[in-house]
């Protein structure tokens, strides 16, 4: 009898939490900590503790770090490491530079690395890690948490318990976060830009990915026409698409090695470029060592201020693949990148460029070729096959990055849902998705094919390399004011210093939007409009399923006996709502009126965090009496967790849920016994797996806009990528479907 008095108490707590979003956040807040412990649905947070594990980042030693250092050579260095076979005659594209524009360039190209790559990410961007991953949507997950939002708005109070979870910083500026948090929090329109700058940067690194193997091959290769003048453009077109079909055929075999066979390649052409540098420098014009000075940038500017702003588009090419640093940081550490970059990548970077500078103030007609024409003969063969191994490597790394970036996609609901192939049992961030190979392998192709030229496809990947950077500035500073609670002045020197340096360089490769500049933001609007289309009607399809929800009353009303069939077995109904019974249940009882001896509701949670440790994964609680054996089920993943078999599902779900009972019926053993018996009975009979094959609809009174992108872009989308019985690994033999439609 307490226990029907208690479980109406929390009928009637849930009907008046969920009215709204707002006001169930505000009411779960403030009934938390008085009603949890007393609540016979309450969620099991004491079974799913991990004992004995602390958040705190562990003690690497200096030997692991130099091995992660070394290592991430192969992995993250490639593509800024084959900048020089194009920077120079990207810089100067349509006219011979004399010796004083040429100390000039040097003098922005080395400040341009000292600035951007070394000073802002190696020491500040770096530490702007999400449990130690990072990249665009690392940071958009790590402010999020602050603002308690998410793509779709299912998160618990308990989320914020998780190990992975930490993350306020008390400090004299906490009010000013405080206030921030705030305002954003109630701005509907301050969440929508955040999301968008997010979306913005990630659809920006994948046109990154597709024009990093397009340049860095097709350059490599061109070094052909040194040795053999007839060789023609076109058969170096040829050969680089050649290379480009099969570097993308091998993906499938996995990027974990890759990296890690290869990093003594990488190693080698450092070397090379930074020992050819060198003798460059000392045999043909040491004198460019006064580059070093800033007052050459002036005076460059002062001679043609036009010319120069224009070829900063040239210029920044010089640090293509730093967001590499950032986004690969999860398969390394701070330190290891801090040291590599630091200690190889940066000295090197600067011997190559002076040493080309150096050749070309004695030969400036040589500038469309600078790469290859200051390589000394006798080394020319060996240094052209370490560019086209460099050049595939640095393709490579890109193309990880893009995989990994459209699994975060998709685990955070901004992405259709396509099959992802974990490659590495090692590294759960290493993954390969069909689909978007294909499609990446197609677009370089065509990119390669069409353009047939570095310059051109180097004033596509400037805009792609810029903006990138400048959405990583603006999530950093709200990182700053938010969570790191930095002092104002700092932020305010860094936004005017960082920034006023990178739309100075964005102008200027827009300034060349007709000849190639349209490309990425083709390539990045296409992918916005199918990422923002995606997130919106699975936002609103979500709120639908609050909105329709079923309370725990409706149990009520079948009678105390249940009066319908319990057919042996175990039944796992699927569903995104984390509180009430969704729809799609009485929808199945109307068309199958019998359920399963066993009733799991299980949804699936995608966290704003990179990983939630397995001892972490279910919160579980009951749903109605004891004798109605339904439980709910919330298994929570982080952005970069494999999603596990549906066997491995079924165990881990098994073992936790024993665990769960056990728990709950502590002193009374024998109920808990009986209990588990009748679960371990029902699981031998069978598990199926329920699920609602929806149709989303826009309702007849919407306008003719929201029409078009519910009920043809959308309903284009979810046809032609992958259903989500296939996303959740759900055998076709345990699948029971029913159709219901969504009006929106």
């Amino acid at each position: 009898m307490n226990m029907e008095v208690v479980e109406n108490e929390n009928i009637m707590i849930e009907e008046k939490v969920e009215d709204t979003h707002e006001e169930r956040e505000v009411d779960m807040e403030q009934q938390f900590h008085e009603k949890e412990l007393n609540r016979v649905d309450s969620l099991d947070k004491d079974a799913n503790r991990v004992s004995g594990m602390s958040s705190a980042t562990k003690a690497v030693s200096l030997a692991t770090i130099l091995q992660l250092a070394f290592q991430s050579i192969g992995v993250v260095y490639g593509d800024i490491g084959t900048s020089p076979l194009y920077v120079f005659a990207s810089t100067f594209t349509d006219r011979i530079p004399n010796k004083e524009d040429i100390t000039g360039a040097l003098s922005l190209i080395i400040y341009s690395l000292t600035l951007f790559p070394l000073i802002k990410y190696v020491f500040i961007v770096l530490w702007a890690n999400d449990n130690g991953d990072g990249g665009t949507f690392a940071m958009y997950s790590l402010i999020c948490r602050h603002l308690k939002v998410s793509a779709i708005p299912n998160q618990q109070l308990d989320d914020m318990e998780l190990s992975t979870y930490k993350m306020k910083i008390p400090s004299k500026h906490l009010w000013r976060a405080e206030k921030i948090k705030e305002a954003l929090k109630k701005s509907t329109l301050a969440k929508t830009c955040l999301l968008s700058i997010a979306l913005l940067g990630t659809c920006m690194v994948i046109g990154d990915g597709i024009l990093t193997p397009c340049i860095s091959v097709l350059s490599a290769v061109d070094g052909m026409r040194k040795i053999d003048a007839s060789v023609s453009k076109d058969v170096v077109v040829m050969i680089s698409v050649a290379i480009l079909v099969a570097l993308f055929s091998i993906q499938r075999f996995g990027t974990d090695k890759v990296g890690y066979t290869f990093a003594p390649a990488i190693l080698i052409w450092y070397t090379f470029i930074g020992i050819i540098g060198i003798s460059n420098l000392i045999r043909h014009d040491s004198t460019m060592l006064k580059a070093f000075n800033p007052y050459y940038i002036f005076l460059y500017f002062k001679r043609d201020h036009k010319q120069a702003w224009i070829s900063l588009g040239g210029v920044v090419l010089c640090i293509t693949g730093t967001e590499a640093m950032f986004a690969d940081l999860g398969h390394f550490s701070v330190r290891s990148i801090q040291i590599a970059f630091a200690g190889l990548v940066y000295p090197c970077l600067i011997f190559a460029y002076m040493g080309q500078a150096a050749y070309l103030s004695i030969f400036p007609y040589d500038v469309s070729d600078t790469f290859y024409k200051s390589t000394p003969e006798i080394i020319y063969w060996p240094m052209f096959t370490v560019a086209v191994l460099a050049s595939i490597i640095a393709s490579q790394a890109m193309i990880s990055a893009t995989f990994a970036i459209i699994k975060q996609s998709v685990a955070l609901g901004c992405f259709p849902r396509v099959r992802i192939i974990h490659t590495s049992p090692k590294h759960e961030g290493q993954v390969y998705i069909p689909e978007i190979n294909f499609l990446l392998m197609f677009a370089c192709v065509m990119v390669t094919a069409s353009f047939k030229e570095t310059a051109k496809i180097g004033n596509a990947y400037g805009i792609a390399v810029v903006a990138v950077m400048i959405v990583t500035s603006s999530l950093l500073t709200l990182i700053m004011l938010m969570i790191w609670q930095t002092s104002i002045i700092l932020i305010i020197l860094f936004v005017i210093i960082f920034g006023s340096f990178e739309l100075l360089y964005f102008s200027s490769v827009l300034f060349k939007f007709t000849e190639g500049g349209y490309l990425p933001l083709t390539f990045a609007s296409i992918l916005f409009f199918v990422m923002y289309v995606w997130h919106y009607v699975q936002t609103m399809r979500y709120n639908y399923e609050v909105d329709q929800k079923v309370s725990t009353q409706y149990l009520s009303s079948l009678g105390s006996n249940l009066i319908i069939s319990r057919v042996p077995g175990v039944g796992l109904l699927y569903t995104e709502l984390t509180r009430g019974l969704p729809a799609i249940f009485p929808h199945f009882l109307t068309n199958l009126p019998a359920i399963h001896s066993v009733l799991v509701f299980v949804s699936v949670m995608y966290l704003p965090v990179n990983k939630v440790p397995t001892d972490e994964r279910f919160l579980l609680r009951r749903v109605g009496p004891k004798d109605y054996k339904m439980y709910r089920c919330i298994a929570r993943y982080g952005y970069r967790d494999k999603r596990v078999g549906n066997e491995e599902f079924e165990n881990l779900l098994m073992e936790h849920l024993k665990s769960y009972i056990e728990m709950e019926n502590l002193g009374e053993n024998r109920e808990a016994e009986e209990e588990i018996l009748f679960l371990e009975s029902s699981r031998n009979a069978g598990v199926v797996y329920l699920l609602g094959h929806t149709e989303v609809r826009a309702n007849k009174d919407s306008c003719l806009f929201r029409k078009i992108i519910i009920d043809y872009v959308y309903d284009f989308l979810r046809r032609n990528f992958r259903q989500g019985f296939v996303a959740l690994q759900i055998p076709n033999r345990n699948l029971l479907q029913v159709g219901m439609n969504y009006y929106i």
